[in-house]
């Protein structure tokens, strides 16, 4: 679907959406395995139940970005064990890329963590994926730790909407 605007929709994602999920997170893992630590062969396990059961979780949340029907961008957060939500899974097609789609998808993830009570947002990108560590560092991201081939960055979210 497309706003008026003929921007992609932006979209929470609910247990039936989980075919459109599924597609594009084989598709970012197809097309940008760098940018990630989990590989295809993780995610591509598993059948439909498995896959809606992931947004039946409330400590989970899910975005995607929709063109002319199919799915060009998608983010994620969770609540970590320590309950500090994470954002996850950021990815944007190469094809939609360069009119900050990513930022409205991680928006909507900060709006999320802000939602659950949360005054700070953590993700971990891998050290060696410059553009991911500079659209976070535009975005308000800080280093805040790592170890090896992750660093770890958070964002305080007050005054996030």
């Amino acid at each position: 679907m497309v706003d008026g605007s003929g921007r992609p929709e932006i979209r929470v994602v609910t247990p039936a959406d989980w075919s459109l999920w599924r597609e594009a997170r084989i598709a970012s893992l197809t097309v940008s395995p760098e940018a990630f630590k989990v590989r295809l062969a993780d995610w591509d396990r598993g059948g439909e139940e498995q896959w809606r059961a992931r947004f039946d979780d409330p400590a989970a949340y899910g975005v995607l970005a929709v063109l002319g029907g199919r799915p060009v961008g998608l983010a994620a957060g969770l609540l970590a064990p320590d309950a500090v939500p994470e954002l996850r899974s950021v990815w944007v097609a190469r094809e939609a890329r360069g009119h900050g789609l990513a930022a409205r998808l991680i928006g909507s993830v900060e709006s999320w963590a802000h939602g659950t009570g949360a005054d700070t947002l953590r993700l971990s990108v891998l050290a060696a994926n410059a553009p991911a560590v500079a659209l976070y560092e535009r975005l308000g991201y800080a280093a805040d730790g790592g170890t090896g081939e992750e660093l770890v960055m958070t964002k305080r979210l007050s005054g996030t909407s």
